[in-house]
């Protein structure tokens, strides 16, 4: 379950960070040492969002980014 749910947020990271045109390191941190979505949001919430769509997981988690002035 463990490999599925980095496998998950790999695939977050990419997807936003494409959404966003910005370097997956970059997401990767405002993920993490920026904001405590990764951890606090995305893998708890994980058995929920990997059954919705790519666009609405990338559109939930950039909402969430934006709440949190990470992004624009």
């Amino acid at each position: 379950m463990e490999e599925k749910k980095l496998e998950f947020a790999v695939f977050c990271i990419e997807n936003i960070a494409a959404q966003l045109k910005k370097d997956g390191q970059a997401v990767f941190e405002d993920l993490t040492e920026k904001s405590n979505l990764l951890y606090g949001y995305i893998l708890p919430n994980y058995e929920i969002l990997h059954t919705q769509g790519k666009e609405y997981i990338v559109e939930d988690i950039i909402e969430l980014m934006r709440e949190d002035g990470l992004c624009a």
